[in-house]
C-alpha cells in the first residue's frame, strides 16, 4: 500500500533566516534577534542556523545588506549630472531606511564586507570621480551625504513633540504654542526638513564644484 507523502517544510536557506530576522527586527528592533527566536520562527533547531550563519552579528550584516540591495543606483548609470544623480539617489536611499528603521544602527558601521552595501559605495564614488571631483573630495561627498541620510531615516523631528497643548506652557517656552500640532503631521515636517536640509546640502556642493572648475 503506499502511503501519502508527510508535507515537507520549506527548506532551510540564507534568504529565509534573513527575512525571518528582518522582521523580528522591523517588528521588535535588534534585541529582539536571537538564534532561538528565529529558530521558533522558522520551525528548526537553533544549531541548524550555523549552517549558514556562524554568529547573530553574521545575520544582522545580511538583513542590513538586503536593505542597501533595494537602494536604486541606476541613476549613476544614466547620463545625469552628478547633483540630479545624487538628488535622485538620496529619496531611493532614504525610502529604504525609512521602511527599515531598526537596522539603521548595523548600516551606520559601514559597509564592512557586505556585497550591496559596496556596491552602493562603489557607485558614488565613481560617479563623483567620473564628474570631476577629486578622489578625497569624492569620498567626503560620500560620507557626508551617508551621514545626512542615516540620521534622517532614524531621528523625527516632528515625533519628538507630543500632542498635548499643556505640555509647552507659553510661559516656559514662549515660541513653541504651536509644538503640539506637530505630531499630526510628522510625515510632512520630516519629509519637508529632508528635502530642505538635501538641496542645501546639494547647493553647497554645487558652489564648491564650480570653485573647483574655475581653478582647474
Amino acid at each position: 500500500m503506499w502511503r501519502m507523502a508527510r508535507p515537507r517544510k520549506p527548506l532551510l536557506s540564507r534568504d529565509r533566516i534573513i527575512e525571518a530576522a528582518g522582521a523580528l527586527v522591523d517588528a521588535e528592533g535588534l534585541e529582539a534577534v536571537s538564534t532561538r527566536r528565529l529558530a521558533a520562527a522558522l520551525g528548526v533547531s537553533g544549531p541548524s542556523l550555523y549552517n549558514h550563519f556562524r554568529t547573530k552579528d553574521e545575520i544582522l550584516d545580511a538583513v542590513a545588506d538586503a536593505v542597501s540591495a533595494r537602494v536604486d543606483l541606476s541613476m549613476f548609470d544614466g547620463g545625469q549630472d552628478w547633483r540630479a544623480a545624487l538628488h535622485a539617489w538620496a529619496h531611493s536611499y532614504r525610502d529604504a531606511l525609512a521602511d527599515h528603521p531598526n537596522i539603521v544602527p548595523v548600516l551606520a558601521r559601514g559597509p564592512g564586507r557586505r556585497p550591496a552595501g559596496l556596491r552602493l559605495a562603489d557607485a558614488v564614488f565613481g560617479a563623483m570621480t567620473a564628474a570631476g571631483w577629486p578622489a578625497a573630495q569624492a569620498t567626503r561627498i560620500g560620507a557626508l551625504m551617508r551621514y545626512f541620510i542615516l540620521g534622517s531615516a532614524v531621528a523625527s523631528f516632528a515625533g519628538g513633540f507630543v500632542d498635548d497643548r499643556t505640555a509647552y506652557d507659553p510661559a516656559d517656552y514662549p515660541h513653541l504654542g504651536q509644538a503640539h500640532l506637530l505630531a499630526e503631521r510628522g510625515r510632512e515636517v520630516d519629509e519637508g526638513a529632508f528635502e530642505t536640509g538635501l538641496a542645501a546640502l546639494l547647493d553647497g556642493l554645487a558652489l564648491q564644484y564650480e570653485a573647483l572648475r574655475e581653478t582647474a
